[in-house]
């Protein structure tokens, strides 16, 4: 009764100016996401399950696999071994481990199929894989580990590769009118749908984009008016088809004050062995490489008042590099420098991106090697935020070491914030209390995130992280009328100054 007690008074503690706390759906979306792609389970990759081909199959895609099941074993067969291929991917040991040692959530990939090559017989044996879908997020949910929504096989191709659900060669989404009405059609379905699967923590429209694909962002802005007009709250995830720059641009347009939409985020994909110019460096150069990454949203990000809020994930990284790399340096170097480069990665993508989804779990030939987060986790390669291995003792011990010295931090955080701007603008107007009331709520919000596993709001151990903080700080400038206003950059700064006072003192 006493533990209730003190969740209760922590809850209306930590919603100052009226706002509501940070529901566990807040926290499952805006939070750091340290996660793994599910892989080859509703989309097939002949190299990740080639269990599912029968012998004879000459092709490398979901659409090859199951035209051979067909021909081979019926519909009645194929179906069961398809369904029995989503039930079984991932099982309650994986959950567990998943939870307690990797400490990660997931990406997962659906297709569609009227009006495709999938059209007809092939189309039966997936009637009931939305279901497969949602009961896997469900199972998910109840563990803690929220799921992200990817449209991975779009009509048509969204790039020319098998992983796009057939061995077409061609990138056929972009220019082709109906396959992208289908492909909006199949989104704006998957976004009324995930309104009522708690532990959806976004939908992403387009894995992977053919590089310079045509038309690309005049589709995006069509698909993002009917999903708003569904569900603004939804965080939408897109492609950048290979130009970070360009969409880092571009989403700043999208994710402003006044843009009430949806919250719109970037997934780029990061790997070091397919270019030709990477094949060329030894693995040092590489690694060192990996902390210059993502300057792209420098001068971007960090200020949602004057340059809009930018947010991004990396949905794809491996520690794979090319042999012609590994040929530079002597085999007994090898373990210790893929060690090096997989830590080099989660390091840079935590401390600058929103997230990051490991290229991939689930294969026939676990644990994967050096494309298996299962086995890049055990070795070390891939390290998971350290505060989400906090005890429930330790995170309540640094809530209550904040609470005792949130007064002194509040204090001398609005006390520099008046004395700078006395001396850098004299005799000019502000509207200070806009500052307190941010830097109240800012640290407010980071406890919430910090503590909602602990007060059983969310399953699992250890603590959470706001991660994708631009669009977080948006989302709460709006909620608290400060969008418009002409001083809303004081709420900013102060909402910031709190989340960072809070971090320090949990030593996030």
């Amino acid at each position: 009764m006493a533990q209730q007690s003190q969740q209760t008074v922590l809850a209306a503690e930590d919603a100052p100016g009226g706002l509501p706390v940070p529901s566990p759906w807040d926290v499952l979306r805006y939070r750091y996401h340290h996660g793994t792609n599910l892989g080859s389970i509703f989309i097939l990759e002949r190299w990740l399950h080639g269990n599912m081909f029968e012998r004879e199959t000459t092709g490398h895609s979901e659409l090859d696999a199951v035209y051979a099941s067909l021909e081979a074993n019926g519909l009645d067969a194929t179906k069961q071994k398809w369904e029995a291929h989503w039930r079984d991917a991932v099982s309650d040991g994986d959950f567990d481990w998943l939870v307690d040692v990797a400490r990660c959530w997931f990406t997962l990939g659906p297709d569609f199929c009227d009006g495709t090559p999938f059209h007809g017989e092939p189309a039966q044996v997936y009637v009931d894989a939305w279901r497969a879908v949602r009961d896997f997020v469900g199972r998910a949910r109840s563990r803690g580990i929220g799921v992200l929504l990817d449209l991975h096989g779009l009509p048509g191709g969204a790039n020319s590769d098998a992983h796009s659900g057939t061995d077409s060669g061609q990138a056929a989404l972009w220019g082709n009118g109906f396959f992208l009405d289908l492909g909006r059609r199949c989104l704006a379905f998957m976004t009324r749908e995930a309104r009522s699967m708690d532990g959806v923590v976004g939908l992403q429209l387009v894995n992977e984009a053919a590089t310079n694909a045509p038309g690309m962002y005049e589709w995006y802005d069509s698909v993002l008016n009917e999903l708003g007009q569904i569900d603004p709250s939804l965080p939408v995830y897109i492609s950048d088809r290979w130009n970070l720059g360009e969409a880092v641009g571009w989403i700043n347009g999208k994710n402003t004050l006044q843009n009430q939409g949806n919250p719109v985020i970037i997934d780029t994909h990061k790997y070091y062995t397919f270019a030709e110019s990477d094949r060329q460096q030894p693995p040092q150069q590489l690694i060192d490489r990996v902390g210059t990454e993502l300057e792209e949203l420098s001068g971007r990000d960090g200020s949602v008042f004057d340059r809009r809020a930018a947010g991004l994930v990396i949905g794809e990284y491996s520690c794979v590099l090319d042999e012609r790399t590994w040929s530079r340096v002597s085999a007994d170097e090898r373990p210790g420098l893929i060690a090096q480069f997989g830590q080099a990665q989660s390091r840079t993508w935590q401390e600058r991106s929103g997230g990051s989804y490991f290229w991939t779990y689930k294969m026939d030939w676990m644990d994967g090697g050096e494309w298996g987060f299962a086995a890049m986790s055990k070795s070390g390669a891939i390290q998971a935020p350290q505060w989400l291995f906090l005890s429930d003792a330790d995170v309540n011990g640094r809530i209550d070491q904040a609470r005792a010295r949130r007064a002194d931090l509040r204090g001398a955080a609005v006390g520099q914030h008046i004395d700078y701007w006395n001396g850098a603008s004299p005799g000019q107007s502000f509207e200070h209390w806009r500052y307190e009331n941010g830097w109240d709520i800012g640290f407010s919000d980071a406890v919430s995130f910090f503590g909602t596993r602990v007060r059983g709001r969310l399953a699992g151990p250890g603590a959470d992280k706001i991660g994708i903080l631009d669009l977080w700080v948006r989302k709460r400038m709006i909620e608290a009328g400060q969008a418009d206003a002409g001083l809303g950059w004081e709420f900013e700064q102060g909402f910031r100054r709190g989340v960072q006072d809070f971090n320090g003192l949990a030593g996030l």
